[in-house]
């Protein structure tokens, strides 16, 4: 066996030949999570939890995204990887060959890194299930009486809104202290619901949000550095409900629908009127489509009631989005993440739109 491993060092260095056996341990577990939500659920719980912990810590007291930075350094690093193969190459082949494995062994060791800290909650059982909400079949007649509700929480909010001519509402607080009502919202909600990591971590801020927005991404959880990362550019009720999405990523809720839905009982759950109204205008904006779409004369009925204040709010979102709405960045970025999301075993983008059902039942189970 030690003459194996020495004839097997001299083509694969000895930290791959270690990242490789991670890798395979990886593929178990994911294999076994696939086939178990039960276990994918103790392993989001118990293992996965504290890997993304460590990270977040680790990377935390960096005042910048390391993923971005890493994202922005990337082609240089790639390049130096190439030239540094090429000249390796040139001593002989088994000098490439150990380059080739070296490299391959740190994309292994990031898929390993992946199913450690996130993979595993894509398999877990349903949020509703874990809620005790009952999500059934969604009626006309019910979007429109939980958009009812969304709205008199919207026009109860509005006067305590402050709004600016050409941007809509403004947040009345910083970034930092956004995260710091969403930890305390997420605090509550973990001690009713156990399966909720608490978790102390910031959510970076994206430098090149600007550019980012031509992706139409306003947040992404980067789980090889455990980092909550924000795109700023967008209107402020939408980067307060994105911080709380992220978040949720960052505790292990990994299905973009459960992530959504689970942002919106933070955002509800606050003691704060802006937070709460970013909720409730996000969840608008998820119950208008489908509810135009079963009925339009229940759709125009029950949005007429809409405070013009709330509505100037989307004015100014739709203008600002004008920018950025049409462009092949946007449908890049939509086709990828459409197929990731698809590899997890969810049902693609079109997932987003599950959050609906679970608003309705989580409303219409609150009402008497």
């Amino acid at each position: 066996m030690i003459r194996f491993f020495r004839r097997l060092n001299r083509y694969v260095p000895k930290a791959s030949i270690v990242f490789y056996f991670i890798g395979i341990a990886a593929l178990a577990v994911y294999l076994f999570c696939i086939a178990s939500s039960a276990f994918a659920d103790f392993i989001n719980i118990y293992v996965s939890s504290v890997f993304r912990a460590l990270n977040a810590h680790l990377t935390g007291w960096i005042p910048f995204s390391l993923a971005e930075f890493i994202l922005i350094s990337a082609p240089v690093t790639i390049v130096c990887a190439v030239v540094i193969t090429a000249k390796r190459s040139m001593r002989g082949n088994r000098y490439f060959i150990r380059c080739v494995t070296g490299l391959l062994s740190v994309v292994v060791l990031i898929a390993s890194m992946f199913v450690f800290t996130f993979g595993a909650g894509y398999r877990v059982p349903t949020i509703d299930r874990k809620l005790g909400i009952a999500r059934e079949k969604v009626s006309a007649e019910e979007l429109a009486a939980t958009m009812d509700i969304v709205i008199d929480r919207l026009n109860e909010l509005a006067p305590e809104v402050i709004y600016a001519e050409g941007l809509g509402s403004v947040r009345p607080y910083s970034h930092k202290e956004t995260v710091e009502l969403c930890l305390e919202s997420y605090a509550k909600l973990s001690e009713q619901h156990p399966f909720i990591q608490k978790l102390d971590a910031p959510v970076k801020q994206i430098m090149l949000s600007d550019y980012m927005t031509y992706t139409h991404i306003s947040g992404v959880y980067t789980f090889f550095t455990g980092e909550a990362n924000l795109n700023t550019n967008y209107p402020y009720f939408v980067n307060v409900y994105t911080t709380a999405h992220e978040m949720a990523h960052q505790r292990g809720i990994a299905r973009e629908n459960e992530a959504n839905f689970l942002a919106y009982l933070v955002c509800i759950g606050s003691d704060d009127p802006y937070m709460q109204y970013s909720g409730y205008l996000n969840m608008y904006e998820y119950l208008a489509s489908p509810l135009y779409s079963a009925s339009p004369s229940l759709y125009s009925k029950t949005i007429e009631r809409l405070d013009q204040r709330v509505r100037y709010d989307l004015h100014c979102y739709s203008e600002f989005f004008d920018k950025y709405r049409d462009n092949a960045a946007a449908e890049v970025s939509d086709a990828v993440n459409n197929t990731y999301l698809v590899l997890q075993g969810t049902e693609g983008s079109k997932s987003y739109g599950m959050v609906v059902d679970l608003a309705v039942a989580y409303h219409l189970r609150e009402q008497p």
